[in-house]
């Protein structure tokens, strides 16, 4: 990462900007679009949003470059789909049909790649004497929880292209000039199955857009349009050079790796998953020209949405992730994504589960460099959605829709074991939902929630672990299930071990314990059980180098069984539960 100093020099390098004012509004910025990601966490009304957090922040210059994102912020959406947005708008509006008081939305699959769940909301900041000039965006990414289509939520393995997964808004304006478009209101209500949870959790997202443009106008004018606009070059120029400088770090060649998930839902082949990585001097290149194809089913994603989505996020990981999400740090990255892939998919191909494939190219990419960034890759993450959703009626009538988090194991690294249970790479911060809120609001309790033991790979540095759940079902409802890497765990390097995939096992209440990894529209009744079983991590490095004071931690805390540490490390357990070579 850059020093202080380092900054202060690049910032000698452009005369509009003193190394002072240029910190300053470097973390002005930055808190600004945190401010707002705890101010929607505090006004959404669906748990997916202010539970799970669902949503990203984010700011663009007048061109739609990404500035900054909020750190808490969903990585599919920190990877650039608020600027495709905001750059969709310019092209549909351009920047004088686009005054004071404007808010836009946009979830067109064309322009963002993803299931249309993903909307974008943004707002032109004006700024300068009589806020003549257009100084940027204030954009949020929410999930909208259902706007139509043939299944709640919009996500089904059953739909064939995005006409059957809902509402598709193209940069259209919300507010006009400062006043609500109705019609358009009216249009997003007559298309959703919960109206007010979806209109509630739109108008905190309209409320972030508002005071994000006003804190961020406010800052433009207090030091100036030009000085802005030069402390945001800077930023990106300092971006850049710290991330081609990590590149020439690593030596030059064409590295590859490949993984695989089980299916698509619908098929029962394999999808295979693919990817290169090209090092020359100060640039990486992605290439994805192997990857599996465009699929019948919805797992597909454009190339924006997905092919460069994922790119992003793994060299966000392996090479700039002391660096700042902005439009500078991605420069040194290439993308050869040639069309009709999984990841540039048609704009009219299937795309409700788009992120399903994301986990595992992000962990192929990580792979691919084992050789050479032995200090920086890690042991395969648990690598899959782990989706899992109860549709039912509640005893009033209203239709409730539980969505649950999967979180599973990371894998190890070279320093420290594997942390978990935590979402993918490609979510980030987003949260498991408290049992206690889940149980208040959905007919359904929660009998057991552990860390799953051994799920974790074996190495000198153990896997994280992925968690047990049981579920006692208090009202009929239908159970969606997608889980997948099971006919390829999490891997482990250099020398790690496999961690153990994620599975479900639904009881009814009459009948025999059944195992499923995918499933829609399941029945079940009251009294049925489900225990969801996340996967873990894999392992880094030979077991047998795994100290025996970090073993006997295992032990003690119900981390690895003594059965495992003899099959994996070698040891045995006397009766006391001491571990011994």
């Amino acid at each position: 990462m850059a020093t202080i100093m380092d900054k202060i020099a690049s910032s000698q390098q452009n005369p509009s900007i003193d190394p002072v004012t240029l910190e300053v509004i470097r973390h002005a910025v930055t808190s600004i679009t945190d401010q707002i990601d705890a101010n929607i966490t505090r006004t959404a009304f669906s748990p997916y949003i202010y539970e799970y957090k669902d949503y990203a922040v984010g700011i663009t210059t007048a061109s739609g470059e990404l500035i900054t994102t909020s750190t808490g912020g969903m990585p599919v959406f920190v990877a650039d789909s608020v600027g495709m947005a905001v750059r969709d708008g310019l092209e549909i509006y351009g920047k004088d049909r686009l005054h004071p008081g404007d808010v836009l939305v946009c979830n067109h699959a064309a322009i963002q790649g993803q299931h249309l769940n993903n909307t974008v909301m943004y707002a032109p900041i004006f700024a300068g004497p009589g806020q003549a000039v257009l100084a940027g965006f204030f954009a949020i990414n929410v999930h909208w929880i259902d706007i139509g289509g043939m299944s709640v939520g919009g996500i089904s393995f059953r739909t064939t292209d995005i006409f059957m997964e809902g509402l598709q808004l193209r940069t259209v304006k919300l507010w006009s000039r400062g006043e609500p478009v109705e019609d358009i209101y009216r249009i997003i209500e007559c298309n959703t199955r919960f109206p007010q949870e979806l209109m509630g959790d739109i108008a905190a997202q309209l409320g972030g857009c508002v005071l994000g443009r006003n804190l961020v106008a406010a800052l433009v004018n207090k030091y100036g349009v030009d000085t802005f606009n030069g402390a945001v070059q800077t930023m990106f120029d300092q971006s850049e050079a710290a991330t081609r400088e990590k590149i020439r770090a690593v030596p030059d060649g064409t590295y590859e790796a490949e993984a695989f998930l089980d299916n698509d839902g619908v098929t029962e082949s394999p999808i295979p998953i693919k990817a290169k990585v090209i090092i020359h001097g100060d640039e990486m290149t992605i290439d994805y020209s192997e990857m599996a194809g465009q699929v019948p089913s919805c797992i597909n994603s454009g190339p924006f949405g997905g092919g460069r989505t994922t790119a992003r996020l793994a060299f966000k990981y392996l090479i700039a992730r002391d660096e700042m999400a902005n439009e500078g740090t991605y420069r040194p990255l290439k993308l050869i994504l040639p069309e009709g892939t999984l990841l540039s998919a048609a704009p009219t191909a299937a795309m409700a589960l788009y992120p399903m494939p994301f986990p595992t190219v992000i962990d192929v990419i990580i792979k691919s460099l084992e050789g050479v960034l032995p200090l920086q890759v890690t042991g395969a993450h648990f690598g899959t959605y782990s989706s899992f959703r109860l549709l039912g009626k509640r005893a009033n009538g209203s239709t409730f829709s539980c969505n649950d988090s999967g979180h599973g194991g990371w894998g190890a690294c070279a320093t420290h074991d594997g942390a978990g249970p935590f979402r993918t790479m490609a979510h980030g911060d987003t949260r498991i939902i408290p049992v206690e809120l889940q149980e208040a609001l959905y007919p359904m309790r929660i009998e057991e929630f552990a860390l799953r033991e051994d799920s974790g790979g074996a190495g000198q540095f153990r896997g994280g672990m992925g968690f047990r759940k049981r579920y006692r079902i208090l009202a009929p409802c239908e159970l969606f299930l997608n889980f997948d890497r099971v006919e390829c765990p999490p891997w482990g390097v250099r020398g790690g071990g496999t961690a153990k995939a994620g599975r479900v096992t639904v009881t009814k209440a009459r009948g025999d314990p059944q195992v499923f990894y995918k499933a829609e529209g399941l029945l079940l009744d009251k009294g049925d059980i489900i225990v969801v079983e996340t996967g873990g991590g894999g392992g880094y490095g030979h077991p047998g180098d795994r100290t025996i004071e970090l073993l006997q931690r295992d032990l003690t805390r119900g981390y690895v069984s003594p059965q495992a540490a003899k099959r994996d490390y070698g040891v045995t357990v006397d009766s006391s539960g001491t571990v011994c070579r």
